[in-house]
């Protein structure tokens, strides 16, 4: 490897531990080291670093950054027991732990992480529910999150179609990136149809038991197809969205989710006069989440 393109494309360089540990720089004294453009060349022929101007260690002290296949196999036999199978593949990676858990987090935040998943159908009032439940949440000091079904799919989730495998991949996700604010000790909010009880389930597997929290907006097919605020029932309807939720493609309601929330008035939940009723039903689920400890400090 040419020292000085290293040194041209990395600024900056992390010593390895096992380098820390080596004269002259010891363990307590890791840092930081700026990268010379310069080499020199020791009586040997090795090429040599240069750091503040010294020649302190060859090239072969630094771990590899990046695995080829032949540098893998080379080294088959110093992982054995280490590699993962993702997906029914073989992947050489191991999972790294690290000694800030997630109680650490949640007593810095002083709150329980978790994951509120929000499920229903198109236009049964998901994401204002999700709004008004984070707004409740920040008033009481609270750090919440929305995963917003449309939402991501403007970014995280923007190469995928409305295909059912993409849907499902969609949902997959969704529940692993919640997976990881619940973690952090974020309560995050999903809002999402996510009309199969199989891929909502996969999604609570993911999680430990109960700190995955289903709510239900029950609110019948004819009463969201009256709201119909995005005109997406109407594009379904005249044949111009296939497979669409509630229309020609089924969705499955929870059978053991842990809030049900009716909502049957025709008119729109953003209208002002349904403000009070979405802040009733947000402080249903505030209430669930107090009486459970996810609100106070663990």
């Amino acid at each position: 490897m040419d020292i000085a393109a290293v040194a041209r494309c990395v600024g900056r360089c992390y010593v390895s531990p096992a380098f820390g540990e080596s004269e002259p720089f010891r363990l307590s004294e890791r840092r930081f080291l700026k990268f010379s453009c310069s080499t020199n060349s020791d009586p040997t022929g090795s090429r040599s670093l240069i750091f503040g101007g010294k020649s302190h260690r060859r090239l072969g002290f630094f771990r590899p950054i990046m695995a080829t296949d032949e540098s893998i196999s080379s080294r088959s036999s110093d992982c054995a027991g280490e590699t993962k199978q993702i997906n029914g593949k073989q992947k050489n990676i191991v999972w790294h732990d690290c000694p800030v858990t997630q109680s650490d987090r949640q007593k810095l935040i002083k709150q329980k992480g978790c994951v509120i998943w929000i499920t229903g159908l198109s236009g049964s009032g998901k994401s204002s529910l999700a709004c008004a439940l984070s707004r409740a949440l920040h008033s009481r000091g609270k750090l919440s999150y929305i995963l917003d079904g449309d939402n991501v799919r403007h970014g995280l989730n923007s190469d995928l179609s409305f295909e059912a495998e993409d849907r499902a991949e969609n949902i997959r996700r969704v529940g692993e990136v919640a997976k990881l604010f619940a973690d952090a000790g974020i309560i995050c909010i999903a809002s999402l149809i996510s009309p199969y009880r199989r891929e909502r389930a996969a999604c609570r597997a993911l999680l430990p038991e109960g700190d995955f929290i289903e709510v239900f907006m029950d609110v019948p097919l004819h009463v969201c197809e009256a709201r119909d605020p995005k005109g997406l029932y109407k594009r379904a309807r005249a044949g111009k969205i296939k497979g669409f939720t509630g229309v020609d493609d089924p969705y499955e309601p929870p059978l053991d989710c842990e809030i049900v929330i009716q909502n049957n008035r025709d008119k729109g939940l953003s209208s002002s006069s349904s403000s009070s009723s979405l802040c009733e039903m947000a402080e249903i689920v505030v209430s669930y989440l107090d009486q459970n400890g996810y609100l106070q400090t663990p």
